[in-house]
């Protein structure tokens, strides 16, 4: 009995700990950069920071909301997120007390004009007035890095079912949503005999782009050989793909 309890509570720190916690977490057990069903469901349960609850809720496609915008970045890097992955602090995330994780939402900062696209994978910022709290890649973007904080839109883009809003902003960088619609229209990045050479390409896409990801399929040439394709998938008809090509002059 007290063994089970032990667990539990070890499990609500893990899945719980935020922003302000970060500096006490060491190791993320079984990282990936993508949120499993198990630990979504774990992060959607209310939770306790300085004596505060705070209940996650879902959201709806266009649904804004203002406050102030902070940023973290090198004390963090490497460390866990709420949701159990390694926080990167060149990839676009953000941390919010509430949304959803895997929730896609974009921020606009309201002083400057300037706007990017990120990823919910943490809890914070529980500092009074703030609403979220970009990764340094995010906030490099938006000025943060010079202007330390400020006034903020955020704007829900996409939920992690999948549904998304329509609009020609939303592309932006990865996101591992995608995979939700399953891979049907993809777009080949490059053809490699040499299964290092078709991974490196890959790694060069993995943090590109917001709802687009690459995945390395094996094959035979015409020839017989062994052939490994480099394809970026995630678009949800023919068309989006085209005007992708179109509008990415230089994809490789």
């Amino acid at each position: 009995m007290t063994k089970n309890i032990l667990l539990i509570l070890l499990g609500s720190i893990f899945f719980l700990s935020a922003c302000s916690q970060k500096a006490k977490t060491v190791v993320c057990p079984n990282s990936t950069h993508k949120t499993s069903s198990a630990r979504y469901k774990a992060t959607m349960h209310s939770y306790r920071v300085l004596g505060k609850y705070y209940s996650p809720k879902q959201v709806s496609l266009g649904e804004k909301m203002y406050g102030i915008s902070s940023w973290y970045g090198p004390n963090f890097h490497g460390k866990c997120t709420s949701n159990g992955e390694r926080y990167n602090m060149y990839a676009r995330t953000a941390a919010h007390k509430t949304l959803p994780m895997d929730t896609i939402v974009r921020v606009k900062n309201l002083q400057n004009g300037k706007s990017t696209v990120v990823r919910i994978n943490d809890r914070g910022p529980f500092v009074k007035g703030r609403i979220i709290d970009c990764s340094y890649k995010a906030g490099k973007e938006l000025g943060l890095d010079k202007m330390g904080i400020a006034r903020v839109e955020l704007e829900v883009l996409r939920t992690r079912e999948g549904t998304s809003l329509p609009t020609k902003t939303v592309v932006a960088r990865k996101s591992l949503l995608g995979r939700a619609s399953g891979e049907k229209i993809g777009i080949q990045l490059g053809a490699f005999t040499n299964y290092k050479g078709a991974k490196r390409l890959k790694q060069h896409y993995e943090n590109k782009y917001m709802t687009y990801y690459p995945v390395i399929r094996e094959g035979n040439s015409v020839e017989g050989k062994r052939l490994y394709r480099v394809i970026l998938f995630g678009f949800h008809s023919k068309e989006e793909a085209n005007r992708f090509k179109e509008n990415t002059s230089t994809m490789i």
